[in-house]
């Protein structure tokens, strides 16, 4: 891997590190404050590119690779986690499921609107009951007796942008004796009748990005719309997921990188017993151990990214690389985002501070697209072969 940006990543990530600084950071604690889903930038962010940015342009995307959506998602992070949450979704686990798996015609009609900006995509697998034991999944697809359309009934849960997106992937059992291989992936138009929006989770951290139940009522979804063939969908999952875990290990570096470098201006100018605190071999010590983990955390986020292309290529999984840079970049911004509050001291743990929006939006980098737990076991029983 060559460590040195082309010109064409150099000019999204700088694109990217404009508009997160210029239109994101300053309302950024607003929205966090109130929990409003932030349409306004969502909306910039479709017209320059960043809602479809690994998506063919013929399909309405930005046509780049995966390293270029690992730059976006660091800078949108370092100035708000919860608009890079909404732009990974769109990317990772919608957008990147349906070109993987979906037909021409799903491609024209459920990704080019999303990729463009036009309308927000969902990805609906986790449920009240199992998160990442598909295998106990309720939510029931019976195929209608003319065979033209699915009828959909079930409860999904911790849907991120499932108060506002127009179109969801949607997970489903066909046939429940066969556990995890009885599920099936849904193209789902959220609008249509028979989906009920439920209550808009109040989450810890990234707030803005809103997360809400559904519940599907005799939804009728044409046969069409189905993604793959029935019994591919605890496939499709896990390969989106895998694919959406870079997206959050780069979530997690940006989190990191922001708390990192306030705490270096923070060293510079606080001044304890006449002297600036950076000169504090403890702080010091606090600064070397985030700025290494954080550059081993980027290092790794770039590796799985660079190698994601490489392995579709070759026919390989990127299941360990992917694993492993979302494990220790998770794990890394809660270690950076807690010592970035311990330099800061009182000021850290007051709300006049981005510090503790930090340091709460880092915690959910451990848990979704798989809990730091099931990071090892994957990367584990991977490398091992056994289960």
């Amino acid at each position: 891997m060559d460590f040195a940006l082309n010109e064409e990543q150099q000019m999204i990530q700088d694109a990217a590190r404009d508009f997160a600084q210029n239109e994101i950071a300053p309302v950024a604690a607003a929205h966090d404050e109130s929990g409003e889903f932030p349409l306004a930038t969502i909306r910039q962010a479709g017209e320059l590119g960043f809602m479809g940015i690994e998506v063919p342009e013929e399909f309405g995307g930005s046509g780049m690779d995966a390293v270029s959506f690992v730059l976006v998602m660091e800078e949108i992070a370092a100035a708000d986690a919860a608009h890079s949450t909404v732009i990974s979704v769109n990317n990772s686990l919608y957008c990147n499921g349906i070109l993987e798996f979906g037909t021409e015609e799903q491609k024209q009609a459920f990704v080019a609107p999303v990729a463009s900006g036009e309308a927000i995509g969902a990805y609906a697998l986790t449920e009240p009951q199992s998160g990442s034991d598909a295998g106990n999944m309720r939510t029931r697809a019976e195929l209608s007796d003319d065979g033209t359309h699915y009828v959909i009934s079930g409860k999904k849960s911790w849907i991120t942008s499932g108060p506002v997106a127009k179109y969801m992937l949607l997970f489903a059992m066909t046939d429940p004796d066969k556990g995890s291989k009885g599920v099936t992936a849904f193209l789902i138009d959220a609008e249509q009748d028979g989906l009920i929006r439920g209550k808009v989770e109040p989450k810890l951290g990234i707030r803005a990005s809103a997360t809400c139940e559904i519940e599907l009522d005799g939804y009728r979804c044409p046969v069409d719309r189905r993604l793959g063939n029935e019994g591919d969908g605890f496939r499709i999952a896990m390969t989106v997921l895998e694919a959406g875990r870079i997206g959050i290990a780069a979530q997690a570096v940006g989190i990191a990188r922001a708390a990192y470098e306030a705490s270096v201006e923070y060293a510079r100018e606080r001044k304890a017993f006449g002297t600036p605190i950076g000169t504090f071999q403890m702080i010091q010590s606090k600064l070397a151990d985030m700025r290494t983990r954080l550059d081993a955390a980027r290092l790794l986020t770039w590796r799985a990214a660079w190698n994601k292309s490489r392995a579709k290529a070759s026919g390989l999984r990127n299941t360990v690389e992917s694993s492993s840079a979302k494990l220790f970049a998770s794990e890394t911004a809660m270690f950076v985002t807690h010592q970035a509050i311990q330099i800061h001291g009182g000021m850290g743990y007051s709300r006049e501070l981005p510090l503790e929006r930090y340091f709460r939006d880092a915690k959910i980098t451990e848990i979704y697209e798989g809990t730091s737990e099931i990071q090892r076991l994957v990367i584990a029983r991977t490398e091992t072969g056994l289960r």
